[in-house]
């Protein structure tokens, strides 16, 4: 059986690591590489290494019963290579699970090198239709970075062409710059320990910086004219535009950070959380920007603390391109005809003249961001579940797709059966899990509680598919011994 997949962020690997461990042999494609003694990279990275972290360093909230806590919950049972290293990387981030970016990426790196059935072939994609019969599976995790020339072949082989905005990434901060005088540790509500630095704000600081926020220069637009951001990713420029106080109850939320040192809350905050477990660099959460680099210098010198900061990384935007799920995928994340999925609005998809079909000798499948999933876990997800089911069809089998009471095969379901004419990337919430029964909501009001019954649903569903599909699903094992074939 062989599988190709594209992309070596972070859906790519978890999906070559997959499929290679259900005894597929996999050949991974990543366009960055080291050329002639020079780097060929994306606007975005910084190294050629594989699962290599451009925007936070957080995989969000592990506290209990939360929605991102479900679905690393069924990624840990489903044998998720690199939740695993996630969780072995991790640094003090509360009750997020927040990993050394550089560690992460290294050990990634050397679990596909280890894995002998994974040739890296580092070189760029432009035609997604495989010269080689033997190929089962094309798995197509480019990611937001995806070149122009991969993207024509997407639009020429869909039809239906794809979408585009801009996400932001955030500033990192030397510590050692940090005025620790002026700033203090806390948990928010004292929850956890207190990882996080806080710089507190009074009002009059806050205007200041506020408006000096909004008279800051954009950087040059370059090739692109209109930006479409993903609402959970707005640069804070953005959000200052909306009002005065936006920022105050979006990244700059003061409430439950009491500053220990006058027993008050401020009136706006800006947090930092560690890059590593060295606490040498930390990043500003929610910070990310689209400003010129000396702009941002002078109005996040501003914040408290900051005032003689040592900026080792600034915020910078970078492009995202994802396909149009509803109407192009089926739930096992196959390129499939409309046809496959009566109830979805059949005028949005027939209209469009889809240049290619998967066949059952070789099929197309997108995972990560692409296929119009948003975050790092959820990227993740999609790559161990294409991975899955990629080994299925390499054995010749029909995948069996996940139960819509899981958290992932509600993410799913949520990119496949979205209102295709305003389809908008996801995050995992339990907005996308079917709702708990009528009696039982109007039995139990306590939301933490119907969290708490919908997280106990979804995990017995998990467990049940998991075990309907025995072999065909990896165990939490090592990623991978001996060494990959290079070509």
């Amino acid at each position: 059986m062989r599988i190709r997949v594209i992309g070596g962020g972070l859906a790519g690997p978890e999906a070559a690591l997959t499929a290679a461990r259900l005894d597929c042999e996999v050949d991974l494609y990543e366009m960055r590489a080291l050329v002639d003694a020079k780097l060929r990279l994306t606007p975005a990275h910084q190294t050629t290494e594989f699962g290599e972290l451009v925007c936070s360093n957080s995989l969000k909230s592990e506290s209990e019963w939360s929605a991102p806590w479900l679905l690393k919950q069924e990624m840990r049972r489903g044998g998720s290579a690199l939740l695993r290293i996630a969780d072995e990387t991790a640094v003090p981030a509360g009750h997020a699970l927040a990993v050394d970016r550089v560690e992460f990426s290294r050990r990634i790196t050397e679990a596909i090198a280890a894995e002998p059935g994974i040739r890296v072939i580092r070189e760029e994609v432009t035609c997604l239709e495989p010269a080689d019969p033997a190929i089962a599976a094309t798995i197509v995790a480019t990611g937001p970075l995806t070149s122009e020339a991969l993207s024509k072949e997407i639009e020429r082989m869909t039809g239906a062409g794809h979408l585009a905005f801009y996400d932001s990434i955030s500033p990192i901060v030397d510590a050692e710059s940090i005025d620790m005088s002026r700033v203090y540790f806390a948990a928010r509500w004292d929850r956890g320990t207190a990882d996080y630095i806080n710089c507190p704000m009074d009002r009059a600081e806050y205007d200041r910086f506020y408006e000096a926020l909004l008279a800051a220069e954009a950087a040059e637009k370059k090739e692109w004219e209109k930006l479409e951001y993903f609402e959970g990713c707005l640069p804070i420029e953005v959000l200052a535009r909306r009002g005065r106080d936006t920022l105050r109850f979006g990244p700059m939320k003061p409430v439950g950070l009491r500053d220990p040192r006058t027993g008050n809350t401020p009136w706006a905050v800006v947090q930092l959380r560690k890059e590593n477990l060295r606490a040498d660099s930390y990043n500003l959460v929610g910070f990310q920007n689209h400003l010129k680099w000396g702009e941002q210098a002078r109005v996040l010198q501003l914040i408290p603390g900051l005032e003689n900061a040592r900026f080792l990384r600034y915020g910078q935007i970078h492009r995202n391109t994802y396909i149009c799920a509803p109407v192009l995928l089926d739930e096992c994340l196959r390129l499939a005809p409309k046809a496959c999925h009566p109830e979805r609005d059949r005028e949005a998809h027939e209209s469009k003249d889809l240049g290619f079909q998967s066949s059952p000798r070789q099929v197309l499948m997108f995972a990560g961001q692409i296929c119009g999933v948003e975050g790092y876990t959820e990227s993740i997800a999609t790559g161990m579940l294409a991975g899955i089911y990629a080994a299925a069809l390499g054995r010749g089998d029909e995948p069996a797709p996940l139960p819509r009471a899981t958290a992932l095969g509600s993410l799913v379901h949520y990119i496949t059966h979205a209102d295709a004419k305003n389809f908008q990337p996801a995050n995992i919430t339990f907005d996308l899990l079917d709702p708990l029964d009528e009696e039982v909501r109007k039995r139990i009001r306590d939301k933490k509680q119907r969290h708490r019954l919908q997280c106990e649903r979804a995990l017995a569903a998990f467990d049940a598919w998991r075990a309907t599909i025995g072999d065909a699903a990896p165990t939490s094992g090592s990623a991978g011994i001996g060494r990959s074939r290079t070509a």
